[in-house]
């Protein structure tokens, strides 16, 4: 690719930036993309019946702000809207050439393989629980052990509390945690029925009760959703949902490992 600089033309190194893979052996675009200031089209590259959705872009490393992540994920979902089956593949992956595309193909190639048909016709979704503050502090004043102690530590001087306020803090995590279980329990328990495989990740900040992912069939998707909002109407003057996706099977594929070794 060519730049004018004063008059003349430089050449400016590209390289093959790639997003995710899909099944097929068919040459494929997925529209064009702004990036760095052009418009991009977007292309296959291919090995058997496995292909990278890529675009050719500067050659350098790209930072994870928040643009260019939404941007690898807008050309992800725009790939999801047409293929039943893709694979993401993590952001920043740039290669020097479409062959070397082909010969990291070949390598997972072993991998996609197997991977293709666990998730074909199947998105994630994700489903966050969140206390509300006011329920929270009810639930903890309901808490004798906690309470008492608290008692207890309020009447002691700073110095002759620090061990008392460091047992404190472990009743409360161990209070929190058995929220958590309840949730888990009441609300993921009744979603992992639904799902073709579920995953209850670590809680994200001290009012999270449930961060769960959950891959599930495109047929399924209205069947799930009743039952998302079933659960939050029975919950939801306690806690707080935020409820996402469709997603591609982020949690559920360990590709962005396996992708670094193979270059």
């Amino acid at each position: 690719m060519q730049r004018s600089i004063g008059g003349n033309k430089v050449e400016q190194e590209t390289g093959i930036y790639i997003f995710c893979s899909i099944q097929t052996q068919e040459k494929k675009e997925f529209g064009t993309i702004h990036f760095e200031g052009e418009d991009r089209e977007t292309f296959t590259v291919h090995y058997e019946d496995a292909a990278m959705v890529a675009a050719e872009v500067p050659m350098k490393i790209y930072h994870p702000n928040k643009e260019n992540l939404m941007l690898h994920q807008q050309v992800i979902s725009n790939v999801m809207d047409r293929e039943d089956t893709v694979v993401p593949i993590s952001f920043g992956n740039v290669f020097h050439s479409t062959e070397d595309i082909e010969v990291l193909l070949k390598n997972l190639y072993p991998q996609l393989s197997k991977l293709f048909p666990q998730i074909k016709n199947k998105i994630e979704v994700g489903l966050k629980v969140v206390g509300k503050k006011d329920w929270l502090e009810s639930q903890i004043s309901k808490d004798s052990k906690v309470m008492q102690k608290k008692s207890e530590v309020s009447k002691k001087s700073e110095d002759a509390g620090y061990f008392d306020r460091m047992k404190l803090g472990e009743m409360a995590q161990k209070f929190f945690k058995s929220l958590q279980q309840e949730i888990e329990q009441d609300i993921h328990a009744p979603l992992v029925k639904y799902s073709d495989s579920a995953k209850a990740n670590d809680p994200i900040g001290e009012k999270m009760l449930l961060n769960g992912s959950y891959l599930i069939d495109r047929s399924k998707e209205e069947q799930f959703d009743v039952k998302v909002n079933e659960l939050h109407e029975k919950w939801k003057e306690k806690v707080d949902f935020k409820y996402t996706g469709p997603w591609p099977a982020y949690n559920f594929i360990n590709i962005k490992l396996k992708v670094e070794e193979s270059t």
